[in-house]
């Protein structure tokens, strides 16, 4: 301390640091042994100064570290998430691919069945209709041999009735 009571203000860094190695050197010195605790407590003020500046700077580097790695984690995150989405999506598409085949697949399968149930049904009408026209062309010998057997049967009777008029 100086003539007065309280101390002086305390400069820090290296300002600080000088000045109080001055007071230090001048307090012993001239034998003012005040002087020279009032510098060795001012070159201590600055060490912790320092020391707590060191400090703080390693504290905002592990804040900034951890703040880092907490981004980092939440990229990670993202990222996966994303990667289950584009998952999901692909599974989906997937699904979606495997649905439309399969319907085309039912599609062409039920169109395949009709045009066999088509076809059936057309050839069952070829059938049927050759059947019809047989039968007709049967109808129609039958006709044909019955009035032949008609007339003939009549041709018979004329020429019985020709040889013998009486029987008749």
């Amino acid at each position: 301390m100086t003539g007065s009571d309280s101390p002086e203000p305390i400069a820090g860094g290296l300002a600080g640091k000088l000045a109080g190695k001055a007071k230090q050197a001048a307090g012993s010195a001239l034998g003012k042994d005040d002087l020279a605790r009032e510098g060795r407590l001012q070159q201590a003020q600055v060490d912790t100064e320092i020391q707590a500046e060191r400090e703080a700077a390693q504290v905002e580097q592990r804040e900034g570290e951890a703040e880092l790695e907490v981004q980092r984690a939440d990229l990670e995150a993202e990222r996966e998430r994303i990667q289950t989405e584009r998952a999901a999506k692909q599974r989906e598409d997937a699904i979606e691919r495997d649905r439309a085949q399969a319907e085309r697949a039912a599609t062409v399968e039920a169109q395949g069945d009709q045009a066999t149930a088509d076809a059936g049904r057309e050839v069952q009408e070829h059938v049927a209709t050759a059947e019809e026209r047989q039968a007709e062309v049967e109808r129609l010998d039958a006709a044909a041999r019955a009035a032949r057997l008609e007339s003939e049967a009549r041709e018979a009777e004329a020429r019985a009735a020709a040889i013998d008029p009486r029987e008749r």
